[in-house]
């Protein structure tokens, strides 16, 4: 150890901690040609809400790029780049027309393909319209989300649908988040069970229910470009095993918010299916679904009308809260944005506890580079017609506490959470109701093992 080093660890060091080291820039960095930008372009990315498209245009930044979004009046979507090709004028100011926007400064019209309709101004043979095209992206509506292909057209994806969009009885209702900080540490919130237990629980009041408040048994798995944790508690006689899963990207979904393990639960699903997309390196956007169903949300309390714009139903998402009431109870959102505009991971002292932060970072950086799983080119979700499976649940079994304690209780309680995920990985050979009734039988089985 230098003396340097060593003058860092007496007190009152500050002195010696001043100088704050450069961002990871491969990972946070998301603009135009960048590794990180170029490969979030490659995925279909939320870029705002449906309600958001009226009469008039609506400006947005994603991953960098100044767009405008709009529905034409046959009810097409349109996402330009949002500066005129004529003279630049922001077509923020346009005038949605019957087929695609007219700029206000000399009468361009502009379809949502890029194509130019008319240059009004110009002499009525001339073919300039013909020689150039206005940047323009593939745009998609679903459930009240719009969404962009930034990426060569080459390389378009399909647009992938989840399967947790098709479960009877479910309604998505779209939100979105504004985060005056970098997506990176915004979806590394994902991959980080224990925040739950502190920021949630024990520190500021329960947020959510008293049953996160012990620490669980936690395990993290590597599979087909996503990564799950498990977390697996004894809650009086039951077992609480809840997976989130995250994929590549950008893309999570979170299980029961207001899970109280009061009855034994199988393959209770998402109640939060989400998307942490850049504005640029210092601003991000979550935009996504909240799920509402009696399975979720037993005891009823998530409030739909507090779902929308800059908006959702559960505490600390936003910063519309005044100073001192996120001071007093601060959430998610102050304890991400407070990490500075860009987290400095080298200032950072990783524990056992940020194991799946480390694991999301290593798998990013492979994504991004090709390397590993992902050699050749970047993994995309696999999309063949049905339903991309995702995995995210919470599952309470019957399974009475055995009075073991310390590291044995822990890994007890981390065998039955493997097993869990093992009974869910199962159903993949199945869709829709027959993997629910393979993966609930496959439950049940394990759940009297345990108690036989």
């Amino acid at each position: 150890m230098n003396v340097h080093q060593r003058s860092m660890m007496q007190p009152y060091s500050g002195y010696h901690m001043r100088n704050v080291p450069h961002e990871d820039a491969e990972l946070t960095h998301v603009g135009p040609g960048t590794p990180c930008g170029e490969y979030m372009r490659r995925f279909w990315q939320p870029v705002c809400l449906s309600q958001e498209l009226t009469d008039l245009p609506h400006a947005v930044r994603i991953v960098g790029e100044d767009l405008v979004v709009f529905r034409d009046k046959s009810g097409a979507v349109g996402v330009l780049h949002r500066h005129c090709s004529h003279r630049g004028t922001s077509l923020e100011y346009g005038i949605v027309s019957e087929r695609g926007i007219r700029c206000c400064y000399h009468g361009w019209l502009f379809d949502t393909d890029g194509t130019i309709l008319e240059t009004p101004g110009e002499p009525p043979d001339s073919r300039l319209r013909e020689s150039l095209k206005h940047g323009a992206y593939p745009a998609r509506e679903y459930a009240g989300l719009v969404f962009a292909y930034m990426g060569p057209p080459d390389e378009q994806p399909e647009f992938p649908m989840f399967d947790t969009y098709f479960l009877s009885d479910n309604k998505l209702v779209p939100y979105s988040c504004h985060y005056s900080c970098s997506w990176l540490q915004v979806h590394e919130n994902f991959v980080d069970p224990i925040h739950a237990v502190f920021l949630h629980t024990r520190l500021n009041g329960t947020q959510f229910t008293d049953a996160w408040h012990d620490l669980p048994a936690t395990e993290f798995i590597e599979k087909d470009a996503g990564l799950y944790y498990i977390t697996t508690r004894q809650v009086g006689d039951r077992v609480w095993v809840r997976t989130n899963h995250i994929m590549l990207p950008n893309f999570g979904q979170v299980a029961a918010l207001w899970e109280a393990v009061e009855k034994e639960k199988l393959f209770n699903r998402a109640s939060v299916t989400r998307w942490s997309v850049p504005i640029d390196d210092t601003n991000s956007w979550i935009f996504g679904y909240r799920h509402f169903n009696d399975v979720v949300d037993t005891a009823g309390i998530g409030k739909e009308e507090e779902c929308g714009i800059d908006t959702v139903d559960f505490l600390g998402q936003t910063g519309n809260r005044s100073y001192e009431e996120r001071q007093r109870e601060p959430g998610d959102w102050d304890a991400l944005v407070g990490q500075r505009p860009i987290a400095i991971h080298d200032l950072e002292h990783l524990g056992t506890t940020d194991k799946g932060v480390a694991m999301w970072r290593r798998l990013l950086r492979e994504g991004i580079r090709g390397e590993g799983g992902f050699s050749g080119k970047p993994a995309t979700w696999g999309y063949a017609g049905d339903p991309v499976h995702t995995y995210t649940h919470d599952t309470a079994l019957e399974i009475p506490a055995n009075g073991m304690t310390g590291d044995e209780q822990e890994e007890y309680l981390a065998r039955i959470g493997r097993e869990v995920l093992d009974c869910i990985f199962s159903g993949d050979a199945y869709e829709g109701d027959q993997r629910k009734a393979h993966i609930e039988k496959q439950l049940l089985d394990l759940r009297d093992r345990y108690c036989g």
